[in-house]
């Protein structure tokens, strides 16, 4: 499963906001004495905001970016009726900022010498989730902002505060609240007070914020310090177990970031749950939903990703006219790093670059720095994974240790202020002593990406040992890229040579002295560039289906009325992603079509037998009773199965779905587009639980070549990775 994690899923709703009231560099801090009432039944807030031009930890001295020339606007939302309770301030309405957005804009005018007024306001909040489609069967939910007696969450995007242009906030927050009810804020906090039939929860933050967050429910607290931070989980039922377990973790993932970025910006990390299915990051909790959280692999995939955007996105801020380069950078550092320290970091950029082989084409592609959220698997996989990749590409040209002291760099001098691309490349340019400005142009600056060939390769045999020579070419229809490209020779002592190809050029001569002689030679064996991959250097998965713009999807038509209209309901569920899709009986059909994919559903699909007999060459066996898959063996009475290949002759992708009831077929329809880095997969029962997943192997790569005449293949372990866990 791929959550809608982090600060971007939160931003997306307020892109449009971005150029209105986004914080410039050089953004004023302003404070914030909130005193706000919540009443969930009737889905009513009052507050009364003290505000002051200037944060205390200024000094009380106001920046100035802030002057008013006696005017200031802001944001609030429409559902709230702001007054001045000021006397030397007069509020006037401008209107609506735009027809969707739920946010209309004041003014204020006062004294030019003005720094401190009251604005109190109230009102109803309640929006309903809304949901988004992504790709083909995969949709995330979003929400404005809601008080209801679910919960309560409101952001800068609900405009529960006001939020005024080109400030950061700090601020001091008390929530009178239901007394069965915890409120949850950045910063510090709970202090929990008030008796008998309210209560008062308090929170504080002094440092610089793009956002204040305001959460709230029925709440059951579990809290425990490590190292001066304290570890916090919010459950809505009693869980002390899997409390325990998320705190552990807390400790765990805030030890290794501290050692490899700095230190952690905040008081606590908190866990809360939530009462809809998210995976957002804020700054010093994260709200995850309530299946979501109690998935077993989230605390070691995106739980670790939410701590660390606690020092990428949210107190390094992220610039959005340059580009949002947090969510690739918490991408290499989370979900990459923990891969790498399993030894599994090659595989894991293989399948970043698959998928944006999958789902990006020229018309969705954009450079990284157009990026500003995730929106579409599309925008992910230029978003989350080309920015994965341009890091590790950074780190593998500086070294480790520079690239460690560059992130180091960056943190120190951009915390708690709004920074971009241009303050990565100064922070990294300071770390290695030169300038990096033709690396950072093609990576951020362009779209595209390059695809690599070898022609001319040669072996041959000279005084002193061997030689191989040939070109390297880059294919794309765009212009040549800069690229640093690792070339790895093993030889037929066991050893291996390590090069460097530098090139910039549409085709560049090669040329490999060695001493020993020559048994295999692999071009990029480890994906260290981003770049377009060959298809046979990737196995059939379903990714390259739901990343497909037009489909054919083919129904049994002999299958029992239950099964058939099952298959129908989940081709029409993923119809709506495709820009076309085809949803046809197998009886309609003659042949199976060789100019788009072809999802195959049912085991009556009279093209399963054609489909089967491509598999022959891999582990694979069915009967009418077992599928055998790897050496293991499952009843087909009990199981669903999904199975992919490519198509040799016109490299099509087919996948056929086989349920073994209706309600696991409904089921595999949500399921099926968060798996698809896999070429099969077997769930058990009408549950759809899954009970096994796996890639076929890849037995020939376009930029892998053996020399060895008895096919020996000398072992080429990839590097370890930057940082281990510590104990």
């Amino acid at each position: 499963m791929r959550l809608m994690t982090n600060k971007s899923t939160i931003r997306y709703i307020l892109l449009w906001l971005t150029l209105f009231c986004k914080p410039a560099i050089a953004a004023a801090t302003i404070h914030h004495q909130l005193q706000v009432s919540l009443t969930p039944n009737s889905q009513q807030l009052q507050v009364t905001d003290r505000i002051s031009l200037a944060s205390p930890q200024d000094g009380g001295v106001t920046q100035p970016t802030l002057a008013h020339q006696g005017r200031l606007r802001f944001l609030l939302h429409r559902g709230l009726s702001p007054r001045s309770m000021t006397a030397e301030v007069a509020l006037k309405e401008i209107g609506p900022i735009s027809d969707s957005a739920p946010l209309i804009a004041y003014q204020l005018s006062m004294p030019e010498d003005q720094r401190h007024f009251t604005l109190e306001y109230g009102g109803k909040i309640a929006h309903r989730l809304t949901t988004q489609r992504e790709s083909p069967g995969r949709a995330s939910e979003r929400l404005r902002g809601t008080i209801s007696e679910q919960g309560v969450y409101l952001d800068a995007a609900t405009g529960w505060y006001p939020y005024f242009a080109d400030t950061l906030h700090t601020f001091e927050l008390q929530v009178d609240l239901p007394p069965s009810w915890l409120a949850v804020s950045q910063g510090k906090g709970p202090e929990i007070g008030g008796e008998g039939q309210r209560r008062l929860i308090r929170w504080h933050e002094n440092s610089p914020q793009d956002d204040i967050y305001l959460v709230a429910a029925p709440y059951r607290l579990y809290r425990k310090s490590s190292d001066g931070i304290e570890a916090q989980v919010y459950l809505r039922q009693r869980d002390p177990e899997i409390a325990e377990r998320y705190m552990q973790a807390t400790a765990r993932y805030l030890r290794l970031y501290q050692s490899l970025i700095g230190p952690y910006p905040y008081a606590k990390f908190a866990l809360v749950e939530n009462f809809w299915e998210s995976g957002y990051g804020m700054p010093s909790f994260t709200l995850l939903g309530p299946r979501v959280l109690r998935l077993p692999f989230i605390l070691h995939t995106s739980y670790p990703h939410e701590i660390l955007h606690n020092w990428w996105g949210n107190s390094v801020y992220i610039e959005y006219q340059s580009g949002n380069w947090a969510e690739g950078l918490t991408s290499y550092l989370a979900d990459h790093l923990l891969a790498e320290q399993r030894g599994r970091g090659a595989n894991h950029r293989r399948t970043a670059l698959k998928r944006y082989s999958d789902f990006v084409r020229n018309e969705n592609d954009f450079p990284l720095t157009a990026f500003k959220a995730r929106h579409t698997t599309a925008s992910q996989a230029v978003g989350y994974d080309k920015s994965l990749m341009l890091f590790h590409m950074l780190r593998r040209h500086l070294g480790d240790q520079a690239f460690i002291e560059g992130l180091q760099i960056f943190f120190r001098e951009n915390r708690f202020k709004t920074a971009g691309y241009t303050d990565l490349k100064q922070a990294f340019e300071e770390a290695v002593g030169h300038s990096l400005d033709t690396f950072f142009q093609q990576w951020t600056g362009r779209s595209g990406a390059p695809r690599l060939a070898v022609s001319d390769l040669a072996v041959e045999r000279v005084a002193d040992g061997f030689r191989i020579h040939g070109t390297l070419q880059q294919t794309q229809a765009s212009a040549p890229f800069p690229l640093e490209i690792p070339m790895l020779t093993g030889l037929t002592d066991g050893s291996v040579l390590q090069t460097k190809l530098s090139t910039h050029e549409r085709e560049t001569p090669f040329v490999i002295e060695l001493t020993g002689e020559p048994q295999q030679l692999k071009i990029d064996p480890w994906f260290d560039l981003f770049r377009q991959l060959d298809p046979a250097e990737t196995p059939a998965t379903l990714s390259r289906l739901f990343g497909s713009e037009r489909v054919l999807i083919i129904l049994p038509a002999s299958a029992d009325k239950r099964m058939l209209q099952a298959y129908r309901a989940l081709a029409q569920q993923w119809s709506d992603g495709y820009d076309e899709a085809d949803i046809r009986l197998d009886s309609e059909l003659q042949q199976l079509p060789r100019d788009r994919p072809v999802w195959l559903l049912g085991r009556e699909n009279l093209f399963h037998h054609e489909f089967v007999k491509q598999l022959s060459n891999l582990p694979f066996s069915l009967n009418s009773e077992n599928i055998k898959l790897a050496d293991t063996e499952y009843s087909t009475g009990n199981h669903s199965f999904v199975l992919s290949r490519r198509n040799p002759g016109n490299g099509q992708t087919l996948a056929w779905v086989a349920g073994n009831s209706d309600t696991a077929v409904m089921r595999l329809a949500r399921k099926l587009p968060h798996y698809g880095k896999y070429s099969y997969l077997v769930f058990k029962g009408d549950q759809a639980q899954i009970a096994f997943k796996g890639e076929w192997p890849i037995t020939q790569s376009p930029l892998h070549f053996n020399f060895a005449k008895d096919g020996r293949i000398v072992e080429m372990d990839e590097p370890g990775p930057l940082i281990s866990m510590p104990e």
